[in-house]
């Protein structure tokens, strides 16, 4: 049960204590676990929501300290794992393939002017901002039910403090990455554009590549990319919203989608439109993927892993989408500015994590949005400035994270120090507990990250 929060938090094992309460029952339902933390699992002598709307059961009411355990009525990896791989939503659950409505859109949706695609994904997105959950514009359920944890874990073994590795290296306190989705002939032609523009605010991005029919991929074009300090990653085949339509197709498709991550020596894979099924991801030759979003109200196929945190699929790290594509941003949304990425910025760096966006090439034609990657980028600038976040590619991310999930804290006289590959980049941060909220701090610098964080 504790393995979730431990390998979040990279915490001893020692300083945290769970068990079940009692057997599980045998059906999924809603439920929640504080303030901001809406939860779908089973659940021990209670009956589960069958929808996240309306009040929810609070598991709070629940839990039994005794001993220095805490006994829960649910376990947390599952609904952790539910959440994160998205197992709520009836689509995934019961492996349902596209509707044949939404098959033929994406078959003429090459043909379609953006005007006439923005007029069909409003009519199709109608009632968006109705949903319950995830909640808009950031949902971070999985992180407040760990936070809560902790929180629970500090109160049962009576401590003072828990250590744990900090998220970002050189204690940074949040992380923030720009990718470039390339779908068009006119958008590759525009990357050198967006080079300038990025370079021009000391920010590196990553640019998705589509490997066949968008059009042509030469290696004289990957090389005009990587030589300028940016990366590539692949983009799905050819982007016509059909990769997962059946498993047989989808493992065809999967083996060119890995021969040309092989030809083009990319770690990183994003699929057409953010669609996905995370339980075929193995199929992936992959170090990480980039296709989830973490709320996908707006997005054709909805859901969201509810996690501003990267998190692992198996052998892939996932680097969740954490903000609203600049396509929904300008053309569903209908807002010219950064006000709603502003917005997001502030809650993910309240949870200290990954702030991931999306501006395609092929939508920065004018100035006028070009001046808003500019007011994006200008942004993320004085936040490194004034806060000391993280700007890295997402191939660094990867490195880090997968570094980070190697070390360990391990005792040393009467403190701790980190263990592992990278640990001269790793800080040993605490937490703590002040007015029922978490207190992080830095043992190296402790000014940079001494305030609570709140749950909500």
């Amino acid at each position: 049960m504790i393995d979730c929060l431990t390998q979040y938090y990279r915490c001893p094992e020692g300083s945290v204590r769970f068990s079940p309460k009692g057997p599980l029952g045998g059906t999924s339902g809603y439920f929640q676990f504080g303030q901001g933390a809406v939860c779908y699992g089973s659940y021990y002598g209670q009956r589960t929501a069958e929808s996240p709307a309306g009040t929810l059961h609070d598991a709070l009411h629940d839990i039994e300290i005794k001993d220095g355990t805490v006994y829960l009525p649910f376990d947390p990896y599952e609904v952790v794992e539910n959440l994160r791989r998205e197992m709520y939503m009836d689509d995934w659950r019961h492996g349902k393939p596209l509707s044949a409505l939404a098959r033929m859109y994406y078959f003429v949706r090459p043909a379609l002017s953006i005007g006439v695609r923005r007029r069909l994904q409003r009519v199709h997105f109608r009632g968006w901002d109705k949903l319950p959950f995830p909640r808009w514009p950031v949902d971070c359920s999985v992180d407040n039910l760990l936070e809560q944890l902790l929180l629970l874990s500090l109160k049962s073994s009576g401590v003072k403090r828990i250590p744990f590795i900090w998220f970002w290296p050189e204690g940074a306190p949040s992380c923030a990455i720009v990718t470039h989705d390339i779908e068009t002939e006119l958008g590759r032609d525009l990357c050198a554009t967006l080079m300038d523009i990025d370079d021009s605010f000391g920010i590196k991005a990553s640019f998705q590549v589509i490997p066949e029919q968008r059009y042509v991929v030469t290696r004289e074009f990957l090389d005009s990319i990587r030589k300028r300090g940016f990366e590539v990653v692949v983009h799905d085949l050819n982007h016509d919203g059909h990769l997962y339509r059946d498993r047989e197709q989808f493992l065809e498709r999967v083996a060119k989608i890995n021969a040309y991550g092989r030809e083009y020596g990319a770690d990183g894979f994003r699929a057409a439109i953010l669609y996905r099924n995370q339980r075929w991801y193995e199929a992936l030759e992959f170090s990480y993927d980039m296709s989830v979003p973490n709320v996908a109200h707006l997005d054709p196929q909805r859901g969201g892993c509810c996690t501003v945190m990267p998190y692992f699929l198996g052998n892939i790290l996932e680097l969740p989408v954490t903000a609203t594509q600049d396509y929904t941003l300008f053309h569903i949304v209908g807002d010219y500015s950064i006000n709603l990425w502003e917005r997001q910025i502030e809650l993910i760096m309240a949870k200290h994590g990954l702030m991931s966006f999306i501006v395609h090439p092929d939508y920065m034609v004018t100035r006028r949005e070009q001046s808003i990657l500019e007011a994006l980028l200008g942004h993320l600038v004085r936040l490194k400035e004034e806060k000391g976040i993280w700007t890295p590619t997402p191939g660094e991310v990867n490195r880090w994270w997968r570094q980070r999930a190697e070390m360990n804290l391990v005792e040393k006289g009467r403190g701790w120090q980190i263990d592992g590959p990278g640990k001269e980049r790793a800080r040993i941060a605490y937490a703590s507990e002040k007015d029922g909220q978490l207190l992080f701090t830095l043992e190296a610098e402790p000014s940079r990250i001494d305030q609570p964080v709140a749950l909500s």
